[in-house]
């Protein structure tokens, strides 16, 4: 079956997400466009000479960047931002001036270039804390800082700015876990995982909060399929996309399972007691889609890439941590 679009871009393309959803675009047929600041390095280099990749080393916030960014697209998929809490609060200005200051003119900037479909990655933690057992897209969104505040205005911008032949869509993802090209070792599994391998000491600060976690295979799949469903199924919807609710020390335990008993686990407590059960019940019973992979699938891969030698200086290298990246480069 032919691809409903020719050519889609992918802002902040080269990160974490990004890195494993260009490959599995191009593979699919699509022409793709990168636009990303390439902070964390050149993560496509065996795809250098592809012809039907365009890498834009550019900025959101400029609009020529943009404009040649969005050049022949009809879809973009917008990745692109300062990813949580801590990374957003280490430059408040920083964070709002690209998750959300350039996003109308980003939508405003595809329409103008012909853009037919835009998917945007919003966060599941602009539910805030929830005392309900499960947390549906019914509820009230109760952003508690500024990085899932900006996540939610982003999300009534879209919708005010969508219109008949624009096609917007929000996904509500967990957190995302397991192996990438460009790989982040400071979301949960992943940093227990890296602990675990290298350090042989696993250290959970309280233990007891729910997390919601989705394997990064099942992420950039889903947005595949949210480029080939019908415009009907999918305007101006809203979907939650998790599954996995685990406790924060029973991944802990799988981890040790996966990588031996000799692993030490060493609680201890926190003052961060966010814990939320994310339902994606909505978006199985709409488009079908139910995670393939499991949580501890992503410890496999995760270790099998380490045990590989994928991932160097894993506890040192700046490259998988955003924060000591940004801090590195002065990011502003």
């Amino acid at each position: 079956m032919a691809n409903r679009f020719k050519r889609v871009l992918v802002t902040g393309g080269a990160g974490y997400v990004g890195s494993n959803l260009v490959p599995k675009l191009l593979d699919a047929g699509y022409e793709v466009a990168v636009l990303d600041l390439y902070i964390y390095g050149d993560v496509f280099s065996g795809l250098n000479g592809t012809p039907k990749l365009t890498q834009i080393k550019g900025d959101l916030r400029n609009a020529g960047d943009v404009r040649k960014a969005l050049a022949g697209c009809d879809a973009v998929i917008h990745l692109a931002c300062i990813s949580n809490d801590p990374s957003f609060d280490l430059n408040p200005e920083l964070g709002k001036s690209i998750n959300y200051d350039c996003f109308r003119p980003l939508v405003r900037a595809s329409k103008d270039a012909g853009v037919k479909r835009f998917v945007y990655a919003s966060s599941s933690s602009v539910y805030g804390i929830k005392d309900e057992p499960d947390v549906t897209e019914n509820l009230p969104l109760k952003p508690l800082t500024d990085y899932s505040k900006y996540k939610a205005m982003c999300e009534d911008v879209l919708d005010e700015e969508r219109e008949p032949g624009f096609v917007a869509v929000t996904l509500r993802p967990a957190t995302v876990c397991g192996y990438a090209p460009r790989l982040r070792l400071d979301l949960t599994v992943n940093i227990l995982t890296n602990h675990a391998i290298n350090n042989g000491r696993i250290t959970v600060f309280g233990g007891e909060q729910l997390r919601p976690n989705l394997h990064i295979e099942d992420m950039t799949d889903l947005y595949l399929m949210l480029l080939e469903q019908p415009d009907e199924a999918i305007n101006a919807k809203t979907w939650n996309a998790g599954y996995h609710n685990l406790k924060v020390r029973t991944i802990a335990d799988m981890v040790r399972d996966e990588v031996g008993q000799k692993v030490d686990i060493v609680v201890t407590p926190s003052d961060d007691h966010r814990s939320y059960h994310v339902s994606s019940e909505k978006i199985r019973r709409d488009l079908g889609f139910v995670a393939a992979r499991t949580v501890k699938d992503a410890i496999v891969d995760l270790k099998t890439a380490f045990l590989a030698g994928k991932v160097p200086n894993s506890m040192s290298d700046d490259r998988y941590y955003n924060i000591k990246r940004m801090q590195a480069l002065g990011l502003k």
